[in-house]
């Protein structure tokens, strides 16, 4: 029995810790989301919390003691009761249903966030077991390494090398699907300066436990800085050099490419098209 007890408390230690990044959030979209948690739980407990109380209500009432309780075994339908039983759930589904519905338009990933700033544009791509940003318009990209300036809009185009696969970032933003040949769109922001933790959200064979990174959001001066010294150090990301990053590895650490070929976003979206994606290996 103790065995058990402690199984349990490490088994909620580690649900909260993977809750931890949701319910602290350092960004506009993922403040939004934890508001929308708070709203349906409060909802969904407008029935749960009358249900449950009215539970131990029938049990006391109608204990074996209580005389004044009254035996109906003839008792088949009441109007009333079936009005109340159906209208309360009811009208909660309603009202569940509406909230999310108008919160998730409103949080759509590709729509982009309201801000004067101009947003920094990202590709990312999942490759087994790693994650290739290229910035378009600095002209770098970086391996499981993502520095992006606060208080700025970050605008991601996301494609997958091969196995579908699931980009997440749980104090900014909810997760978006990678999927080879097709591109999909995130819009987000970090609002704090600070090093939050992305990772995949979804299987792909082996590796996919050590395919996380980091996300350093700094001031504009110190990502200016930071281009400047990625552009001076590293290799060039080329045709041959992605063919090279293009084979599984795992445990890969943070690095950048100086350069990037022109136009390597559009040919990593043709190969995935035109070679046969790997299934996730069990």
């Amino acid at each position: 029995m103790r065995n058990q007890g402690l199984a349990a408390v490490l088994l909620s230690a580690g649900a909260l810790a993977g809750c931890e990044g949701v319910l602290d959030p350092k960004g506009p979209l993922a403040a939004a989301e934890l508001e929308i948690m708070i709203n349906s739980t409060g909802i969904m407990l407008a029935i749960v919390i009358p249900t449950v109380l009215a539970t131990f209500a029938m049990a006391f009432w109608y204990r074996a003691s209580n005389q004044r309780a009254r035996y109906l075994p003839d008792f088949a339908y009441s109007g009333r009761l079936e009005l109340l039983t159906w209208s309360i759930p009811i009208m909660t589904i309603i009202l569940l249903g509406g909230v999310a519905w108008i919160s998730s338009y409103d949080l759509h990933p590709a729509r982009p966030l309201v801000s004067t700033v101009k947003p920094v544009r990202i590709q990312v791509v999942s490759l087994d077991w790693k994650w290739l940003f290229i910035y378009r318009e600095q002209g770098i990209a970086t391996v499981n390494r993502l520095v992006v300036p606060a208080e700025t809009p970050v605008a991601f185009e996301l494609t997958a090398s091969g196995v579908m696969n699931s980009f997440w970032i749980p104090q900014l933003s909810g997760q978006v699907y990678t999927m080879p040949g097709m591109v999909t769109q995130l819009h987000l922001q970090a609002d704090h300066r600070g090093t939050y933790r992305g990772s995949s959200a979804s299987y792909s064979g082996a590796g996919f436990s050590d395919m996380h990174f980091d996300v350093e959001a700094v001031s504009s001066e110190s990502f200016d800085r930071w281009l400047e010294s990625a552009r001076i150090a590293g290799p060039v990301l080329d045709e041959k050099a992605y063919t090279e990053l293009l084979q599984p590895s795992s445990g890969v650490a943070p690095m950048t490419y100086r350069s990037v070929a022109p136009g390597l976003f559009d040919i990593i979206l043709h190969l995935a098209t035109t070679t046969e994606p790997r299934r996730a290996e069990k």
